[in-house]
């Protein structure tokens, strides 16, 4: 008798914000590297070949960020660099600042750097669309001394972007190192680090199609920063992050890094396209629904649309062939509400009633119309089910 196999079904992916499908490239190289026996700090021949890889991966990551490989750190991901840099910046000496929409990687590695010293971490407040507060950060650089600015180029749940010119204008002039977590921003939208002074930028392979479990810390040449190790050990990586290399995820995200840069603009222009058509879609079908961050720049990609009154969890079981989140997909099942939402303003219902869409690479026009009708209907049917329970 054959054995019984689950029904595959076709599921509409939206989630991008929380991993994006692997690009083919990127599997091609990793898979390429797993077939290949070598450790990168070998002398033979076999470690120069994993050694190569991951020479080249770092010229091509070096090639989207327009950097110097010699500028990049590799890490097992965007969390791990985000600790390296606040670790190594607080290390010189003075106050940290950043905001109240960081991802946890950042909020929580800040209040566990400073714990011995909590007056020395600043949260600087945003507007309603989730801009940050530029007059309470120049309050701060003038009255603190500063070690870092930790500011995010695009928030990981409404895609709203940062103007970091006049941020990081505002720090170098006090004496303090700027750093950016870009983790939902590169691959996604053009960075030239030539042009844009940060200090320090973190990134995760998987958020723009490569594989999972790596990432890079951009370390500007140059800038004044000791070495803080999280891992103590061979000396890998200039001294910033010891362990062998994982030259496979390494030569995955070069590849997708690769594989982003040749079609950034192109893709960049019509997943923004695709996201409009999703938010008129719902905003026509769901009278009432609300855009969060809509008045200001967004990632491409990305939209958190408020359902006034419907619980997002029970929207998201509702339509189990969409993939998509109720917040950050790194703090799903917190018992608290997005701490995104409720800093720029909204109340605790509205933030328990937002769904995040993120799109990207491989999304469809069929992706589209099959998730909004989805989401439709999974909001009029929760809205059924409660005025159902609430009737005598």
């Amino acid at each position: 008798m054959a054995e019984a196999r689950a029904e595959e079904v076709d599921i509409v992916y939206l989630d991008y914000n929380a991993t994006a499908p692997l690009r083919p490239e990127a599997l091609d190289a990793t898979l390429a590297a797993l077939k290949s026996v070598g450790n990168a700090s070998s002398m033979h021949h076999l470690g120069s070949d994993a050694a190569a890889r991951v020479g080249a991966a770092r010229r091509q990551l070096a090639g989207l960020l327009n950097c110097s490989p010699g500028e990049i750190i590799f890490t097992s991901g965007a969390t791990e660099a985000n600790n390296l840099a606040l670790h190594a910046a607080y290390a010189r000496g003075g106050a940290l600042v950043t905001t109240a929409v960081e991802h946890p990687a950042i909020l929580e590695t800040a209040r566990a750097v400073t714990e011995g010293e909590p007056d020395s971490l600043v949260v600087l407040p945003v507007d309603a669309d989730g801009v940050v507060d530029l007059e309470s950060l120049h309050g701060i650089l003038r009255e603190r001394h500063v070690a870092l600015v930790s500011v995010m180029l695009a928030n990981n749940e409404t895609g709203v972007l940062t103007d970091l010119t006049p941020v990081i204008k505002a720090a170098h002039e006090a004496g303090a190192l700027v750093h950016t977590d870009a983790t939902q921003y590169v691959g996604r939208l053009p960075v030239d680090l030539d042009a844009l002074d940060v200090d320090l930028l973190s990134l995760s392979a998987h958020k723009f199609g490569g594989p999972q479990g790596v990432g890079a810390l951009f370390v500007r040449r140059g800038t004044s920063l000791p070495h803080r190790p999280l891992l103590i050990g061979g000396g890998q990586e200039r001294g910033w992050r010891a362990g062998t290399l994982n030259v496979a995820g390494i030569a995955g995200l070069g590849a997708a890094a690769e594989a982003a840069d040749l079609k950034l603009q192109t893709e960049s222009a019509r997943v923004a396209k695709l996201r409009d058509a999703l938010e008129a879609g719902l905003t026509t079908r769901l009278p009432g629904c609300r855009i969060n961050g809509a008045g200001v720049p967004r990632l491409p990609g990305v939209t958190s649309i408020t359902f006034p009154g419907v619980p997002a969890d029970a929207v998201l079981a509702a339509m189990p062939h969409v993939a998509a989140s109720d917040g950050s997909a790194c703090a799903s099942g917190a018992p608290t509400p997005s701490h995104v939402l409720l800093a720029m303003g909204r109340t605790r219902d509205d933030a328990d009633s937002t769904v995040r869409f993120s799109l990207g690479y491989a999304t469809t026009e069929g992706d589209i119309e099959r998730g909004v009708d989805a989401a439709a209907g999974a909001v009029a049917q929760v809205r059924s089910a409660m005025a159902a329970t609430a009737e005598p």
